[in-house]
């Protein structure tokens, strides 16, 4: 049997990944429209690696990665999807404009182009992504855009 496609399983259509991913770069104005959309795809609150993050944390989130980058592109790299969980590796890539919050602290723009690998792995209850754990490759990110030195 050939592979099913991203966000597609054999015979069946998974949940819509690129849709979950237009709500982080392209969500509503209005920050209780915007709770609202994350309301329909997220539980509420959400855990994500462990912790609880309530939908207007989500939005926050999404504004701030959105403030840190220009033209933020996402490319679905791979989907696997058993209906109660699912794995989604892509990557972000835009031009570094804004402060990007990371695990090592907020990095200053940088103006260069930045490319993020993301793994999420998602959990669903009642169709709504119940927990996340989530690893990004933040600091390859930075390295590549000069924004820190490996030695």
């Amino acid at each position: 049997m050939p592979p099913a496609a991203p966000g597609e399983q054999h015979g069946e259509m998974a949940f819509d990944v690129e849709q979950l991913l237009r709500l982080w770069t392209d969500l509503p104005v209005d920050d209780q429209a915007a709770e609202a959309a994350f309301r329909e795809v997220y539980a509420d609150p959400v855990m994500i690696n462990g912790a609880p993050v309530d939908a207007a944390a989500l939005v926050t989130r999404a504004r701030a990665i959105g403030a840190a980058f220009d033209r933020l592109e996402r490319e679905v790299l791979d989907v696997v999807d058993d209906g109660g969980k699912a794995a989604v590796a892509f990557r972000l890539r835009g031009r570094h404009v804004g402060p990007l919050n990371t695990a090592a602290g907020p990095v200053p723009a940088t103006g260069r182009v930045m490319e993020i690998r993301v793994i999420d792995v998602l959990t669903f209850t009642d169709g709504r992504i119940s927990s996340i754990w989530m690893v990004a490759d933040e600091l390859g990110a930075l390295a590549a855009a000069d924004a820190v030195r490996l030695s």
